[in-house]
């Protein structure tokens, strides 16, 4: 075999290597001389150099399987004569046990077989001693026996079995992962431990290169939705894959980890689902789901609705990465009774190189069939009515109608009435066929312009199906109330006052409100048309100004005047009422600022009972008695 050429040829250079050269240098010498010549302390003045060991490297072939003791070499010194007066020994690792010698001739042999990769030498040391007296010749001498090594060894993957992984889809020569092997053998001598790498099984998918061990892909199209792993066994040969070099082997697992390459995909093209047309908004109708051949997150999808998003939406269920389909708005049986909503699925991280593979969505139908339930009458409209009437109706009058239907297919007759929590005066009836509201009592607008009630419709055959509705009846004005003067006015003016100077300015007010606004006219009454002493002045914009006629008034002959105003609406009808303006004659500075009005002088109104009067008088009495003996006639006078 070629382990035992191999073998052989080893033992026979060893054996060569082993014959000890002697090259002696024969010279006189005495005991006490060292190696070197150096002469010891105390000896003769005839200097003899030492002669010294002769040996060469020594070696012994690992793995000798032999039954002799293999030769590992000759220890010799150069002293022996070969007369047998010399005996050699040998100490130290593996000596007399491993290794023996013969005294003699100092040959050394092997009786164990070596393993190189347990040791790769042994230290020994070399004694040469004369037979007789058991005295050392030569001074102790080291030497070292090497174990030749053979390919005995495998290389070893010793951090296998191995795990890696690679991207599907990776193009050819993507690095994968990298696998050592080591050879125990000895690097420095022959090809024992040169490893070279090959794949033995899974070689279609994977190559690995010779030198490094550098795992590589084979093909491009690796899917890990076909395939997701790959087994692969990996060999190492020594002797740089040359016949007869050893071998081992390992298991490298390949993991195909995910990309995003294929689209959401759903598994049914239709969907059903009903729902009642009650629900509320909000409600599920049903759940789709799309599924992905990847994972991870190259499998999260958003849900969009692409047609039949007026009543419907959809959002994802994070957990389940489901479509949930709800109402968005209500649901009307007697308009629609099905509903084809259109749901898309769409990858949410799209992978730019995979874009050529096709689109990264899909859609799928889904039909939602409504169901009819039994519903309240509708109001038209829903949102409530305002009604206008008179405020001079007459009771029995109708004040408008309201309209209510039942929506379901079989139209049920409708009922009316009114919450009379709403209307606890009654002043408001309604026909309950027709649904008619007529009034019950006399309305006034300035009393209330509003009236808010509530009307409830129910189906005849089943009042638990009602519905309410907001009815506001605004009270239209007739000219039923005369303007009045804003409020008792009072001027004062000075004595020495010019004619056409503004004494004051009035305003009035009317509890009425015609549509058109207000409009005003100011007039004197016929009692006071050929008045010397004051004029008025309609300004148009519903207010009118007093100015003097005349000058010099004098408090003492009359300090104060009464000026009736007629005042007129526009109607209709036209409605009128007279007002007094209270004018009080005064002392002024030269400036004409009001110095003092006198306070005694009181214009009565001839309408003033005679009681009130002496009353009056009485008071006026107490205050000036103490500075007038005899009391003025007061001066009054109606302009």
């Amino acid at each position: 075999t070629y382990f035992l050429f191999y073998f052989f040829c080893h033992f026979t250079l060893l054996a060569v290597l082993g014959l000890l050269c002697c090259c002696s240098s024969e010279a006189s010498r005495t005991s006490g001389t060292v190696p070197g010549g150096i002469k010891q302390e105390g000896a003769s003045s005839l200097e003899r150099v030492k002669r010294g060991w002769v040996w060469n490297q020594f070696f012994v072939v690992e793995e000798y399987t032999g039954t002799e003791p293999l030769y590992v070499g000759k220890i010799h010194t150069d002293s022996d004569e070969g007369k047998g007066n010399i005996k050699y020994t040998i100490s130290g690792e593996g000596a007399g046990s491993i290794f023996i010698i013969d005294k003699q001739s100092g040959d050394i042999h092997a009786t164990e077989r070596l393993d190189r990769e347990e040791k790769s030498f042994y230290t020994l040391r070399a004694q040469a001693r004369d037979l007789l007296t058991n005295d050392l010749l030569e001074p102790e001498s080291e030497f070292v026996i090497k174990v030749q090594d053979i390919n005995d060894s495998e290389p070893q993957f010793l951090e296998g079995p191995y795990i890696g992984s690679v991207a599907e889809l990776s193009p050819i020569g993507t690095s994968v992962m990298k696998v050592t092997a080591s050879d125990a053998d000895d690097p420095t001598y022959g090809s024992s431990a040169r490893v070279v790498y090959s794949v033995l099984d899974g070689e279609r998918f994977f190559t690995v290169d010779k030198h490094t061990g550098i795992i590589m892909t084979a093909v491009a199209d690796l899917d890990r939705e076909t395939q997701d792993r790959y087994e692969l066994v990996v060999k190492a040969t020594d002797m740089a894959g040359q016949m007869g070099g050893l071998s081992g082997s390992t298991t490298v697992t390949i993991v195909i980890t995910d990309v995003n390459d294929n689209p959401p995909r759903f598994t049914q093209k239709m969907n059903q689902f009903s729902v009642s047309e009650g629900a509320a908004v909000g409600t599920p109708v049903g759940r789709v789901i799309a599924t992905d051949a990847d994972m991870g997150e190259n499998t999260d999808m958003s849900y969009l609705i692409k047609d039949g998003g007026e009543l419907f939406k959809v959002t994802t269920d994070l957990e389940t990465q489901e479509a949930v389909v709800s109402i968005k708005k209500p649901l009307d049986f007697e308009s629609k009774q099905t509903h084809n909503v259109v749901v898309e699925a769409v990858n949410k991280h799209v992978d730019p190189r995979f874009v050529d593979l096709g689109s990264f969505r899909d859609q799928t139908i889904v039909r939602v069939s409504v169901s009819d339930i039994d519903e309240p009458p509708i109001f038209q409209p829903a949102d409530g009515t305002i009604m206008e009437v008179q405020e001079d109706a007459k009771v029995g009058s109708v004040v408008g109608i309201v309209t209510a239907r039942d929506p379901d297919v079989t139209n049920k007759p409708v009922r009316f009435s009114i919450d009379r929590t709403t209307d606890q005066d009654l002043i408001f009836h309604i026909d309950p066929d027709s649904g008619a509201i007529t009034l019950g009592k006399v309305l006034d607008r300035e009393t209330a312009g509003w009236h808010n009630i509530t009307v409830k419709a129910v189906e005849a055959d089943n009042h638990s199906m009602a519905t309410y509705s907001e009815v506001s009846i605004r009270i239209l004005d007739v000219n039923d109330n005369p303007p009045e003067l804003a409020k008792p006015y009072e001027a004062s003016i000075c004595e020495d006052s010019k004619p056409g100077q503004l004494i004051h300015t009035i305003s009035v007010v009317d509890r009425d409100e015609p549509q058109t606004g207000h409009r005003f006219f100011f007039t004197l009454p016929p009692e006071a048309v050929g008045s010397r002493h004051f004029t008025l002045w309609d300004v148009k914009d519903n207010t009118a100004g007093i100015r003097t006629q005349r000058s010099g008034f004098n408090r003492h002959e009359q300090n104060v005047y009464f000026l009736p105003i007629l005042v007129v609406d526009s109607g209709p009808p036209s409605l009128s009422s007279t007002g007094t303006l209270t004018i009080h004659v005064c002392g002024c500075d030269k400036e004409g600022t009001i110095q003092s009005c006198n306070a005694t002088a009181y214009v009565m109104s001839a309408a003033l009972s005679p009681g009130a009067l002496i009353a009056l008088l009485v008071c006026m009495l107490i205050l000036i008695g103490k500075q007038t003996n005899m009391l003025k006639p007061v001066a009054y006078a109606w302009i």
